[in-house]
């Protein structure tokens, strides 16, 4: 198999496991593609061969890869939407963070995923993505998220209006810190913390979630995936904050903005001993007797 991995350049905490990886995925006689600034972080720190395949963009790996491994936790695993894109190459997230709701292959059982992907014995989840189109160039064009699209205040401590229509329609105005649009594999995310529900992954749906609504009756509303959302959004300020997955721009009152289901998605790796009601009990301790 041709496997690439990557991983943020930045945690001492993963050199371990990442070893522990190359050195499993070589030994099982299968050829490992690096990406080029995790590369230079790991040969700092580890005895790698000077001459090791390396990449820096979906352009050169979407031909010949199997799998993209991705060390580091589900954060990490949305960095790898942009090298991925429509290429279809699954996903395998690697847990070096806390809770890994994606990221669901564990240290320990690190040899048990690699030997079953070899035999075959594993699934794909296909995910549903955002995209974000705006009136303006926004994000570099790399519009595409797997969690969540928000719009929240800056530079003030005043909260905002997010005007906000379905198909053109007018749905509400927002009087809150921000909104948030995420997908079901988001719901789980941001979204969850902010009071919105969990969707399960095949529920072709997005959740509009208020962020600290000035009206408490507001509360986050589910619709289909289908919908493409626009959202104006004006206060006292004249900067706000945009972000999508991990990434941040600023923007002013001047953007309208869209957000529709992309056309492709991207495919997550589960292993033969996993699916997502295993993993909601087990990271959310659902079941369990918290009393003793």
């Amino acid at each position: 198999m041709n496997i690439a991995i990557y991983g943020r350049p930045v945690n001492l905490n993963q050199i371990e496991l990442a070893e522990t990886l190359v050195k499993l995925l070589i030994q099982s006689g299968h050829r490992v593609v690096l990406h080029s600034d995790y590369y230079v972080f790991l040969k700092q720190h580890l005895p790698l061969e000077p001459k090791m395949p390396v990449f820096t963009s979906h352009e050169e790996i979407s031909s010949d890869i199997d799998f993209l491994f991705s060390i580091g936790g589900d954060g990490t695993l949305l960095d790898t939407v942009s090298l991925v894109k429509d290429s279809k190459i699954p996903v395998v997230g690697v847990n070096a963070g806390r809770l890994g709701f994606l990221s669901s292959v564990s240290r320990e059982n690190l040899e048990f995923a690699i030997d079953s992907l070899a035999k075959g014995h594993y699934s794909t989840d296909a995910r549903t993505l955002l995209r974000v189109e705006s009136n303006f160039p926004i994000f570099e064009g790399q519009n595409i998220a797997l969690n969540e699209f928000t719009i929240h205040k800056k530079e003030t401590s005043s909260m905002i209006t997010i005007h906000t229509y379905l198909n053109g329609e007018y749905l509400n105005s927002y009087w809150a810190d921000g909104i948030m649009i995420s997908t079901p594999t988001g719901s789980t995310g941001y979204s969850l913390s902010c009071g919105g529900p969990i969707i399960v992954p095949q529920s072709e749906s997005f959740v509009i979630t208020p962020i600290a609504p000035h009206n408490l009756n507001v509360r986050p509303i589910v619709v289909s995936d289908k919908n493409v959302i626009s959202l104006e959004v004006e206060g006292r300020s004249q900067h706000f904050m945009a972000t999508l997955d991990s990434r941040s721009v600023t923007i002013d009152s001047g953007y309208q903005l869209a957000v529709r289901k992309e056309t492709y998605c991207i495919n997550l790796v589960r292993l033969s001993n996993e699916n997502f009601l295993n993993t909601l009990r087990k990271k959310l301790n659902w079941g369990l007797d918290t009393r003793n």
